[in-house]
């Protein structure tokens, strides 16, 4: 982008994260952090029970808000993202929180308002001291703690559901019931603070499409209300007061992008080809039944990553067999006989297992996670198999295990899927005994050892997000170090080709279901290296389909040779940029 000198002082650039793609202009509108100081006070013990009153109407009041802000959640994005509610309501019909602060109330004669900050505060002091993804529901415990207070004092508060004018938003974070009660008619983009990838925040703006930057820092000390901002969530860049060189140059590149957009609709029903004939396969990643519609929707050609944890996440209760089931039938009855990939539990690093544990694990991404903790607990992993090869009947379906790191774990994951099929023929169930069985790899050791487990397994599936993160040794939900969590490192491309190669040799399909296969950027290269399977999330199908039919197999080639030799992210990432734009000048104008 161009500078104007007269103005270049005014004019500030800050380069963050984007989690959501697109350009937008408008003026800011920064949000203040909502504190709120409550003191102790206490009240006559004849007013003890007066203020377990205004508590439970408070309590009341509040989850009529959020089961309203919940319905519209769904009815505007969906009811995936809507899902983040669930654990405010857990948390307000808690039996158990419920009774602490009552018998705050009634132990000190304090008012409502002192016990609700006192019991939630503390909460979230025990959340903070919890694994990193478990950190994150401070901002939840936060936001129930705010919402009791407001209707508790009556007071107001700045909401995001009601403007009148086009804005961009820049807070130090929002909450989650702030995110998903935008107004998606005037909210053009987001600015934050804080945040990363997986942030409420990202979530909810991918799902609205609201460009936007988050991992900023200052950008809220940086900017005021009212001064012109350009936020970039392609590039992961905001721009306080352009200048007018700048801001011509941005118009411009929104009103490519949007024609850019609105140009994919066309693709839904073309096929995956390359330029020069080379047929590649485009499936979806879904976490839902539901989602299987949105895949179809956007050209995908069937499930390349079915994620089973929903099952357990969403219920406090552990499902049954017919629970699985059912489940699996909804989404192979919906493909129609197209492949469905069914990953096996990735459970260990949630709050599902980690509040059941007696000692819950300081790091758990490390620990009894994933095919780990499936194969400490039998009943509960035969259960899932079970289902599975009962509705793999007459289907196109395989069962995948997930964090394999070596060939034992593989052999006794495959030999408790032999034990259930004998149980199931003993007990004149009918199910699929020859289902393919793969694995995904996701860590350099599984990487490393393709070449033995490739004579065991019917594919592999590369889960690039795991991968990266512990290759390079990065958290990838940790905003302290997001900027290193990089798919162009060196490394994980060697790691990647090496994969790929090996399933080639052995002639063992190949496909790659991480963030990675959703990025046009590393479109080229992949196809490079010979992958022919791509699997993402279901709105990225159209851009994939479009940079494959934009390219030859012979332009990607030079591409993946060329990157190989690069030894830091940054100039590989500059490589593919300028590779991508001559491709696709549209999606990467200069």
């Amino acid at each position: 982008m161009g500078t104007d000198a007269g103005n270049l002082a005014e004019m500030r650039i800050k380069k963050g994260i984007g989690v959501s793609p697109g350009v937008a202009i408008a003026p800011a509108v920064v949000m203040d952090t909502e504190e709120f100081d409550i003191p102790m006070r206490h009240v006559p013990v004849d007013h003890a029970q007066a203020e377990l009153a205004r508590l439970v109407k408070a309590a009341d009041v509040s989850k009529r808000e959020i089961l309203d802000l919940r319905a519209r959640t769904v009815e505007r994005i969906g009811q995936e993202t809507a899902s983040i509610f669930d654990f405010h309501l857990g948390l307000l019909e808690d039996k158990v929180l419920h009774q602490k602060i009552s018998d705050t109330i009634l132990g000190g004669n304090v008012t409502a308002e002192y016990a609700v900050a006192t019991v939630l505060r503390g909460y979230a002091k025990e959340f903070l001291g919890m694994p990193q993804y478990l950190a994150e529901r401070v901002k939840d415990i936060y936001d129930i703690e705010k919402r009791l207070l407001r209707n508790l004092t009556g007071q107001r508060h700045e909401s995001l559901a009601h403007l009148t004018k086009d804005v961009i938003v820049l807070a130090r974070d929002l909450t989650p019931s702030q995110t998903a009660g935008m107004d998606r008619n005037h909210i053009r983009g987001l600015a934050i603070d804080a945040g990363g990838q997986t942030s409420h925040t990202a979530i909810v703006a991918r799902a609205l499409g609201i460009p936007a930057v988050v991992g900023l820092n200052d950008v809220t000390a940086e900017a005021s209300a009212g001064d012109s901002i350009i936020i970039d969530g392609t590039r992961g860049v905001v721009v306080i007061d352009p200048d007018s060189e700048t801001l011509a140059n941005y118009e411009q590149y929104a009103i490519q992008q949007v024609e850019f957009i609105h140009s994919l609709d066309a693709l839904r029903d073309l096929p995956a080809t390359t330029r020069d004939g080379h047929e590649i396969t485009l499936l979806g990643n879904i976490e839902f039944p539901s989602e299987v519609r949105t895949v179809l929707e956007k050209g995908g050609q069937g499930v390349g990553l079915y994620r089973t944890e929903f099952l357990y996440l969403g219920s406090d209760v552990e499902p049954t067999e017919e629970d699985h089931y059912k489940a699996y039938c909804q989404v192979l009855e919906e493909c129609q006989g197209r492949p469905v990939v069914i990953r096996t539990l990735d459970l260990g690093a949630d709050k599902y297992t980690q509040s059941r544990a007696r000692v819950p694990e300081r790091n758990p991404m490390l620990g009894c996670r994933s095919i780990r903790f499936c194969l400490q607990n039998l009943v509960m992993f035969k259960t899932q198999i079970r289902a599975i090869l009962r509705a793999g009947v007459g289907a196109k379906v395989s069962m995948m295990f997930p964090l394999i790191t070596n060939l034992m774990e593989l052999r006794q994951a495959k030999s408790i899927v032999r034990d259930v099929i004998e149980d199931l023929e003993e007990e004149g169930i009918e199910h699929r005994p020859d289902m393919p069985i793969g694995i995904m790899v996701e860590t350099p050791s599984a990487a490393l050892q393709c070449d033995a487990a490739a004579k065991e397994v019917d594919f592999f599936s590369i889960g690039t997000n795991d991968l990266i993160q512990y290759t390079l040794a990065v958290d990838r939900g940790n905003e302290k170090v997001a900027s290193l969590f990089s798919a162009a490192n060196p490394a994980v491309l060697h790691l990647l080709r090496d994969v790929i190669r090996s399933g080639l040799r052995h002639d063992v399909p190949v496909s790659v279901c991480g963030e990675m296969a959703a990025d046009p950027l590393f479109t080229m290269p992949l196809l490079g290296m010979g992958l022919k399977t791509f699997s993402c999330a279901p709105p990225a199908l159209p851009e994939i389909k479009k940079m494959i039919r934009s390219v030859t197999m012979e332009q990607s080639l030079q591409v993946a040779r060329k990157v190989m030799n690069f030894e830091s992210d940054k100039e590989v990432l500059n490589f593919l940029h300028a590779a991508a734009r001559k491709v696709l000048p549209a999606a990467w104008p200069d």
